[in-house]
């Protein structure tokens, strides 16, 4: 062919069949994530994230007390999540926010092609596919571009570890501590992956001989000692735990954020068909598990059913936790083995067509945050008023740190606590319009920034004293009229 070199199709077909299935997914994930970019910047919280990873490059140091806000400005805050926000930072500045949708999209496609190999050593790789795709749909609700997706894989990594190693009836690998390390300075999550360390400890134990299990107890105690002290591997030491911890502390507040609120089933949703179809499969197809794999499972799903953004955890962890005894009791056939992966040179090629395809995505999309809760107009409109105290919305609370404005509250809620952030909640709904006087009164508040949506924005309208400086579909700011 004129000197040139043909690639026939029979030739093309047996390149694309080296790219084993969970490479698929992976890139099939990262292609529908990056598609969808907007919706990973739909959370108001990203703002704030970036803002604190800029702050924490620019002083080159750790943030150990509140700066943003002035309602608990100087008072303790430990940014639990800094590697992650440090990662957002560095995103935003080298590609904008196509650089912000980038990073969480490489994050979650990870996260679903290390699932799929993952299920691919013990079931059909049509089987993990299949999962792979149910567990993307249950978490598409929480795929946001804020910490806890980076920290994804991690988890996932982690979990498989530990069960690997209760399965041989061994103690974890200590190449695994990094892992957990690692999972402390990106999310305060890893203090769930810390409690797992327990939970296949016992696993591991119902499963070994009597007399190895004394032996086998003691490593895996001298294992979790290890866990913990890699969790005191950041900048803060053992104060990270401390600062996880304080989120499980705010009592009635956390029916009060979406995320925190327990599962709602007055609608038939994913979630509650995906638990009806394993109760009714588990009973139709007699499925047997140990008693520690029992609980497990049900520590997943209550954890699912009290809090909604706990939903992609009990997705992503229960297939992993269900895949031995499962694969075994049906005897499933594995997709490939353990050690299986792809070939570097074609890893090499997949991954710089993907860098290619992600720069012409993001030359043709124009990536931002919402309106909703990037009221730019209305900011601008506020800060040519220059007020010195602004009652904000909570959903503009990290943009108002974007912008340098020192807000009354956002979404670092283990920050503010539950009496504060209850109050707050009670005087934005009129739940008691006195408590919404208080705050004006008491925080000498001179201009008011909520949505339009918020029933304070009608009280504010009729109360004395206060005018309507701006409005739009996104934002109403109310400001002190003059004396």
């Amino acid at each position: 062919m004129n000197g040139g070199i043909a690639v026939t199709s029979d030739e093309r077909t047996s390149i694309l069949g080296r790219v084993p299935a969970w490479l698929w997914v992976g890139i099939a994930v990262y292609a529908l994530a990056l598609i969808g970019g907007r919706l990973l910047l739909g959370d108001s919280d990203t703002n704030w994230h970036i803002a604190v990873g800029q702050w924490i490059i620019d002083q080159r140091a750790m943030p150990r007390v509140d700066i943003y806000s002035f309602t608990k400005a100087g008072e303790p805050w430990t940014s639990s999540s800094w590697l992650a926000q440090v990662l957002y930072a560095v995103s935003y500045n080298l590609a904008g926010w196509t650089g912000v949708v980038v990073l969480p999209s490489t994050a979650i496609a990870a996260t679903f092609a290390l699932l799929t190999h993952i299920l691919g050593r013990r079931i059909p790789a049509s089987y993990a596919v299949a999962v792979a795709v149910a567990v993307l749909v249950l978490s598409m609700g929480h795929l946001l571009a804020r910490p806890h997706v980076l920290a994804l894989p991690v988890m996932v990594a982690w979990v498989h570890g530990l069960i690997s190693a209760s399965e041989r009836g061994k103690a974890p690998s200590p190449w695994l501590l990094p892992l957990i390390a690692l999972w402390t300075n990106l999310h305060g999550g890893f203090m769930f992956g810390l409690m797992l360390v327990g939970a296949f400890a016992l696993d591991a134990l119902w499963n070994a001989a009597r007399e190895r299990r004394i032996p086998l107890a003691l490593r895996w105690a001298v294992f979790g000692i290890g866990a913990l002290l890699a969790c005191c591997v950041t900048p803060y030491g053992w104060g990270s735990i401390l600062a996880a911890r304080k989120i499980l502390d705010l009592g009635e507040l956390l029916h009060l954020i979406y995320e925190w609120m327990p599962a709602d089933f007055s609608r038939l949703g994913a979630f509650e068909l995906t638990i009806l179809a394993l109760i009714g499969g588990a009973l139709y197809g007699g499925v047997r598990l140990t008693p520690p794999r029992i609980a497990l499972v049900l520590g997943l799903l209550h954890m699912a059913l009290s809090h909604v953004r706990n939903v992609e955890i009990f997705a992503l962890l229960l297939p992993i936790v269900v895949l031995a005894p499962v694969a075994s009791q049906f005897a499933l056939r594995p997709a490939w083995p353990a050690r299986s992966g792809a070939p570097m040179p074609l890893t090499a090629a997949i991954l710089i067509l993907l860098g290619g395809w992600s720069w012409l995505v993001a030359a043709h999309t124009n990536f931002a945050p919402p309106q909703s809760h990037s009221p730019t107009a209305a900011v601008d409109a506020l800060k040519a008023l220059n007020p010195k105290r602004v009652l904000n919305d909570l959903p503009f609370g990290g943009y108002l740190i974007w912008r340098q404005i020192p807000v009354f509250v956002d979404g670092r809620a283990e920050l503010y606590g539950e009496a504060f952030d209850v109050a707050y909640y009670r005087a934005m709904q009129l739940k008691d319009v006195n408590q919404l006087l208080d705050i004006l009164r008491k925080w000498d508040i001179d201009a008011v920034l909520l949505t339009p949506h918020t029933p304070a924005v009608g009280a504010l309208d009729h109360i004395g004293g206060w005018r309507r400086a701006y409005a739009d579909e996104n934002a109403v700011l109310h400001v002190r009229s003059p004396n």
